[in-house]
């Protein structure tokens, strides 16, 4: 296992003596987030990506539900009762039987807390037999994605205090929690009662180091086997590492710009369609992120293939129609070649954070390649917090921000959050597309296949037309991965680190 010689975690560097790991059978994986708390509801995410714990459903590489706990669902005719068949023979870490009590009991307590459980109109969850069944107030299409978060996740009732707090993690998945210290390390070891069989890593540790230079000096000297989450200069240098296997894939999370479609200048759809215009998006990719593919000319990644549109190809930078857009709008280049319209330049202000650092390097090439349009941005780095309130008060003009839109693995839930009626904290403001409302309300009910595809594009088709947030780039997922371990695959949801399909190379 990881031995620990002398941890700085304050300047972030850490050495770690770790020769013989596959050895020992011990894979060291190291990521950025920490280890917060033992209740699903806060820090979940680590423990279903670890396989410690898991969810009623699971999620397919497309987003789309499939059985996890639960072997099977059905649903009433009115769309109001849903009945999860669990899968027989499954055991928590302690040895306690999954039973249908403990489910609805863990469900339950989920829906008192912070999730995405509570987004649905959930009246009741019951036990019945071998099953848990879910009464809602109103149909609820997305619930079995909602039933696949993190904050979702099934623990023995041992696990909780009687306030109903998390204060130790007893899952059901192929590992189990052997020693735990917040918040930086974890240890698991194969738990053998699987109800899915023995996975061939026996063991594994789990280290949060939030520097991106300490994470890639733990790859490259080797003394950790799995890292996630690269900048872009050491992934670039990483790759030449003969020993190491680096992997980026496309995640459902987009760089955008949210505008304020009430201010006078980005009322027009012409306008914000000139401003994407004159975006260098795979410049950006280049340069900045080091990644060409992040070039983002539509909200949804290729990931979410059935809301990407196949057919659009808007990463293009045309400062020529952009032009011609503004024009017709009234604005003129003035002898510097800034835009003028009725006495008033065209100026505008950016809010953004570095709580992600690439975020104020592709603010300030945005301020450059706008100045080129004839726009003159200014570009506010502030706290993250500053982008919903001032939307709340109405103050934001542009906000550059990063969105995740598979907070649930169904886009739907995040985008019910950002498009309504009302706009969103990190969707839309003072914009509001009837028809788009129309579409994700059907969205909740309709369950034909062909009839949700043809929503979900025409759905994107409004966005991409409208623009009431502007795509600047996709994130990439990466990961360094070193030449002893075979069947590492990065899941482009980000919910779990399949450990359990990874082996030593012989």
């Amino acid at each position: 296992m990881m031995h620990f010689r002398h941890t700085l975690f304050g300047v972030g560097l850490l050495a770690v003596s770790a020769s013989t790991h596959a050895a020992e059978g011990v894979l060291d994986i190291v990521a950025p987030w920490e280890i917060g708390s033992t209740d699903p509801a806060k820090a979940g995410y680590v423990y279903t990506r670890l396989q410690i714990g898991e969810t009623l459903v699971e999620v397919d590489d497309r987003g789309h539900p499939k059985a996890g706990l639960a072997e099977g669902w059905t649903v009433s005719d009115d769309r109001l009762s849903w009945r999860f068949a669990l899968r027989p023979e499954v055991y928590f870490h302690d040895g306690s039987a999954l039973t249908a009590e403990a489910v609805a009991g863990a469900l339950r307590l989920a829906l008192t807390k912070p999730g995405m459980l509570n987004q649905a109109p959930i009246a009741e969850i019951a036990a019945e037999q071998e099953a848990v069944r879910i009464r809602l107030t109103s149909p609820f299409a997305p619930l079995p994605a909602v039933l696949a978060h993190s904050s979702a996740q099934i623990l023995a009732p041992a696990s909780y205090n009687e306030a109903g707090d998390a204060t130790q993690v007893i899952g059901t998945g192929p590992y189990r929690i052997e020693q735990l210290q917040m918040p930086q390390k974890l240890i698991a070891v194969a738990f053998n009662d699987y109800w899915g069989g023995a996975p061939a890593i026996e063991r594994m540790t789990y280290l949060a180091a939030g520097r991106g230079e300490t994470r890639a000096l733990l790859a490259e000297s080797g003394d950790a086997d799995v890292v996630f989450t690269l900048d872009p200069a050491s992934q670039a240098r990483l790759q030449r590492n003969p020993r190491l296997k680096v992997q980026a894939e496309p995640i459902p999370r987009t760089v955008t710009l949210k505008v304020n479609a009430g201010h006078p200048f980005l009322a027009e759809p012409e306008a914000r369609r000139a401003l994407s215009l004159a975006l260098d998006r795979t410049g950006m990719a280049m340069a900045l992120l080091r990644t060409p593919e992040a070039a983002a000319g539509q909200l949804f990644p290729p990931s979410l293939t059935d809301w990407h549109l196949k057919e659009v190809d808007g990463a293009k930078r045309d400062l020529t129609q952009a032009r011609a857009l503004l024009a017709g709008l009234g604005w003129q280049a003035d002898g510097n070649g800034m835009l003028i319209r009725n006495g008033e330049p065209f100026a505008l202000t950016m809010t953004t954070f570095s709580d992600r650092p690439e975020l104020p390097l592709l603010a300030t090439a945005l301020q450059e390649q706008w100045r080129e349009l004839g726009v003159s941005l200014t570009v506010n780095v502030t706290n993250s917090s500053e982008i919903p309130a001032s939307h709340r008060d109405g103050s934001l003009q542009l906000g550059l921000m990063a969105r995740n839109f598979a907070l649930i693995p169904d886009p739907l839930g995040t985008l019910l959050l950002d498009f309504g009626p009302e706009g969103g904290d990190w969707g839309a403001m003072n914009w509001y597309s009837p028809r788009l409302g129309e579409i994700l309300q059907q969205l909740l009910t309709q369950t034909d296949g062909e009839v949700v595809a043809g929503l979900r594009r025409e759905a994107a088709g409004i966005l991409h037309e409208q623009l009431p947030v502007i795509p600047v780039a996709w994130y990439q997922q990466t990961a360094a991965v070193s030449s002893k371990v075979e069947g590492f695959r990065i899941d482009t949801f980000e919910r779990n680190y399949r450990v359990s399909e990874m082996r030593w190379a012989q």
